[in-house]
C-alpha cells in the first residue's frame, strides 16, 4: 500500500504548513469561552483539540470529510453483488480527504487480508487463558494487547528513530492491527458462542465478509449489514470517550496497539460503546415483561414511564451532540425496511421510536429525546441470528479502529504534542469566585 501511505504523507506536509502558518498568524487569537459549568460537566462543549476525520454537527449528523452518510452509501465503493459501502473505503477517505476509487478499495481490501494472515498464534494463547464466561470486550483487548508484540514503533523506537519518521510507523502498525481486528474478534466470539475454533483468512473477501465468514454469519444480507455496520460506527470525531482516549494515551507516544485498547476500555463503558448491549437487553426485557413480542404504543409507553419512574434512563435515546434522529439511526432504519420490514424485533423498534421522544420531551429537561445508533442496530443482529448481545460492543469496536487509527495517522504526521489540559480544585475555583485567586487570569 506504498501509493495510499505516499498520498496521506503528501496530504499530512501540506495540512502541516498550513497549520504552522494559522499558528504563527493568529496562536494568540482566543476561540470561545469556558463556563464553570463545563469544567464540573465533563468539559461538554469545550473546544480543545483538533481532530481530522470527521466532525460530529448538531443538526446533520457525523460528517466524515464533510460527506454525510446518506451520501456515503452512495458515492463510496461497493463489492460486486454488494447494496452497502465498504468501509475500507471510508478509511481511505479518513485518511486522504479523497473518495477511493473501487481499484483504490480492492487494493486495500487485499493488503489487509494479507496482513491478516500473519496473526500470531499466542494473541489466542492469551485469550483462551480467560475464563470462558469473561466478557467478550476484554477477551478483544486483551488480545489486541497480546499483539502488541508486533509493535513496530515499540521495537524501532528502542533502537532509536528520528521523530520524522513516527508518522511512517503509526501508519504501518495501523495498517496491520486494523488488518488482524477481524480475526481476533472472530476468535473470541467462536469460542465463548461456538465452542471455539480456528478462524483462517480468504485472500479473495473484502474486510466485512471475512469476518461474517469467520464467524460464521456469511448470507449476503448479513455480509452487508456489515459492511453498513463497520462503515457507520467507524469514527465520531475526536470528542468522544473512544476517540479521545485513543488520542491522549496515542499523544504519549503509545503505539497503535497501546492507543486503541485503551480507547476501547473507554468503548466498554455503558454510556459510550456498551449502550448497544443495553438496548436488546432493554427490549428483551420488556416484551418479557408485557408477555408480548410485539407489545403496542400503549404497552410500550407505560414500560417506559416505569423505567424513567425507577431512576434509569431509556437505552440508546438521547445524545451528547445531536439534536435530532441520528442518520446512523436512519441508515439501520432504511436497511431494515429494505431486507426485513415484517420482523416483530424491527417493528418493535420502530414503535418504540413512535413513542419514546414524546414522553421524553414532555420531561422538560432533556435537550435530545430522539434515537441514537445504538437503538436499532441489535434488532438487525438479532434478525439474522446473533442474540449473543453481549458482543455487539466488539462489532462497534473492530469498526471504531478505522476512525481512531486513522486520527491517529494524523497526529503523528502533524507532530500534534502530548496532550496535557489544565486542572483546577474547587478551593480554586471558589477563591477565584471570590476575585483572590487568579490562576485563570
Amino acid at each position: 500500500m506504498e501509493k495510499l501511505k505516499t498520498l496521506f504523507k503528501s496530504k499530512a506536509d501540506a495540512l502541516a504548513g498550513e497549520i504552522k502558518d494559522i499558528i504563527k498568524e493568529h496562536g494568540t487569537k482566543k476561540i470561545g469561552e469556558v463556563q464553570l459549568a463545563q469544567i464540573y460537566q465533563g468539559m461538554r462543549g469545550i473546544t480543545g483539540m483538533v481532530y481530522e476525520t470527521s466532525l460530529l454537527d448538531a443538526q446533520d449528523g457525523i460528517r466524515f470529510r464533510g460527506h454525510a452518510i446518506a451520501d456515503l452509501q452512495k458515492k463510496l465503493p461497493h463489492a460486486d453483488g454488494g447494496h452497502e459501502p465498504l468501509p475500507e473505503g471510508i478509511f481511505y477517505l479518513m485518511l486522504t480527504g479523497e473518495l477511493p476509487t473501487k481499484a483504490d478499495v480492492a487494493e486495500l481490501s487485499k493488503d489487509w487480508a494479507a496482513r491478516a494472515q500473519n496473526t500470531p498464534a499466542h494473541v489466542f494463547k492469551a485469550i483462551d487463558a480467560l475464563p470462558i464466561n469473561t466478557h467478550p470486550m476484554t477477551q478483544y483487548v486483551v488480545g489486541v494487547m497480546a499483539l502488541q508484540t508486533e509493535s513496530i514503533f515499540a521495537k524501532k523506537y528502542a533502537a532509536g528513530v528520528n521523530k520524522k519518521d513516527y508518522w511512517s510507523i503509526m501508519f504501518d502498525d495501523s495498517m496491520n492491527l486494523i488488518a488482524r481486528l477481524p480475526v481476533i474478534a472472530a476468535y473470541v466470539y467462536k469460542r465463548k458462542y461456538k465452542g471455539g475454533g480456528t478462524v483462517s483468512v480468504d485472500p479473495a473477501l473484502d474486510w466485512s465478509a471475512n469476518f461474517a465468514k469467520m464467524i460464521g454469519y456469511d448470507k449476503p444480507g448479513f455480509t452487508d449489514l456489515m459492511r453498513l455496520y463497520f462503515t457507520i460506527h467507524a469514527d465520531h470525531e475526536g470528542g468522544n470517550v473512544s476517540a479521545h482516549t485513543t488520542h491522549l494515551v496515542g499523544s504519549a507516544l503509545s503505539d497503535a496497539y497501546l492507543s486503541y485498547a485503551a480507547g476501547m476500555n473507554g468503548l466498554a463503558g455503558p454510556l459510550h460503546g456498551l449502550a448497544n448491549q443495553e438496548v436488546i437487553k432493554w427490549i428483551f426485557e420488556m416484551q418479557k415483561s408485557l408477555g408480548s413480542e410485539q407489545p403496542t404504543g400503549e404497552q410500550i409507553a407505560a414500560y417506559v414511564q416505569k423505567t424513567l419512574s425507577e431512576g434509569k434512563v431509556v437505552p440508546g435515546y438521547g445524545h451528547a451532540v445531536l439534536r435530532k434522529t441520528d442518520p446512523r439511526f436512519t441508515a439501520q432504519q432504511e436497511f431494515a425496511k429494505k431486507y426485513m420490514p415484517n420482523d416483530p424485533l424491527v417493528q418493535t423498534v420502530w414503535k418504540i421510536y413512535e413513542t419514546v421522544p414524546p414522553i421524553l420531551q414532555s420531561l422538560g429537561k432533556i435537550k435530545n429525546p430522539w434515537p441514537n445508533v445504538d437503538a436499532h442496530s441489535g434488532a438487525l443482529l438479532t434478525h439474522y441470528g446473533m442474540k449473543d448481545y453481549e458482543y455487539y460492543t466488539v462489532l462497534f469496536g473492530v469498526s471504531r479502529a478505522l476512525g481512531v487509527l486513522a486520527a491517529l495517522c494524523w497526529s503523528r504526521a502533524l507532530g500534534f504534542p502530548l496532550e496535557r489540559p489544565k486542572s483546577v480544585t474547587t478551593e480554586n475555583v471558589k477563591a477565584w469566585l471570590k476575585g483572590v485567586d487568579t490562576i485563570w487570569d
